[in-house]
């Protein structure tokens, strides 16, 4: 298949490049000329504009930050949507609002696209490896024709309704509760720290115990390495978590916990954190209790 993928962070890039590897004619968009490099380097195209994605594609992936960037690759002045034949399936793995995936959705139907509403899941390592989990919805006709691609990069491809929003829905509960993780994998390693324990000796026992999480195993790692790169940063989690909280607004639904870490993630934003990784909203409690927290080794 021709396949045009829009964004290549660290989830897109992973995409990109198992998009690749599966033999698939691959175009890559990005505005940065690193990931350009990377994915050119390995077999694939690269356009540095939406407007430039050649015609001719079957499938479009999109693996922007948000709905406005959704929107302004596709609509917008620079945008593709122009380029895209009937019956091309746009594939929107966004975190998004689902009422905003419903109404994007709309706008490349009326213009007799297929549209797939299939946000992810697996950070990094998956990204690369080609096996994310993907949370879809959309039309039959709309899987059929993109399989190949969600083979290409997802080792559990979910078909959650026919409904486009279901996914995001899906995804919303995810970033919920991950969200929530992060902040409470901080607040207990803050606390331990601060009571004197050894910050890799915690870990260690927590790992193997019922306290354990993903999110622990996985974000508490690079705060004892020290590495603040951001896999997913802070800001990630100040917008995903105000989704959620916009969302349960709309239902009357109480969020107490999602709220307080929503709080969190805002405060190490503002602390000069936002670009951070998302394990960093530790820092926060490094702020308010002065603990000492492990430095990256110096090169």
């Amino acid at each position: 298949m021709k396949v045009g993928v829009i964004g290549l962070g660290t989830m897109g890039m992973g995409a990109a490049l198992s998009i690749v590897k599966a033999g698939h004619e691959t175009w890559g968009c990005d505005l940065r000329e690193a990931p350009r490099a990377e994915l050119a380097a390995a077999g694939g195209h690269v356009v540095g504009s939406a407007a430039d994605m050649p015609e001719g594609l079957e499938a479009l992936v999109l693996f922007v930050v948000n709905a406005a960037q959704a929107e302004d690759v596709l609509f917008g002045g620079a945008g593709c949507v122009e380029r895209l034949a009937p019956g091309t399936v746009v594939l929107g793995c966004v975190t998004m609002a689902p009422a905003a995936s419903k109404a994007l959705a709309a706008r490349l139907e009326a213009r007799g696209l297929l549209v797939l509403d299939t946000p992810v899941s697996g950070g990094l390592v998956a990204a690369r490896a080609g096996t994310m989990t993907i949370m879809g919805s959309g039309s039959p006709a709309a899987f059929d024709k993109a399989q190949p691609v969600l083979d290409a990069f997802g080792k559990k491809i979910w078909r959650l309704g026919d409904a486009v929003g279901i996914g995001s829905t899906v995804k919303m509960v995810n970033q919920l509760l991950a969200g929530v993780h992060i902040a409470a994998a901080g607040e207990a390693m803050a606390l331990g720290i601060r009571a004197g324990a050894d910050p890799q000796a915690l870990y260690d026992v927590i790992t193997t115990s019922a306290g354990n999480s993903w999110m622990f195993q996985n974000r508490v790692a690079h705060i004892l390495a020290g590495d603040d790169t951001p896999l997913s940063a802070v800001n990630i989690f100040v917008k995903d978590l105000g989704i959620v909280l916009d969302q349960a607004r709309a239902l009357t639904f109480p969020l107490p916990l999602a709220a307080a870490a929503h709080q969190l993630f805002l405060a190490a934003a503002a602390n000069g954190q936002g670009a951070c990784d998302d394990a960093f909203v530790i820092r926060v409690w490094q702020v308010l209790t002065g603990i000492a927290l492990p430095e990256k080794p110096a090169a």
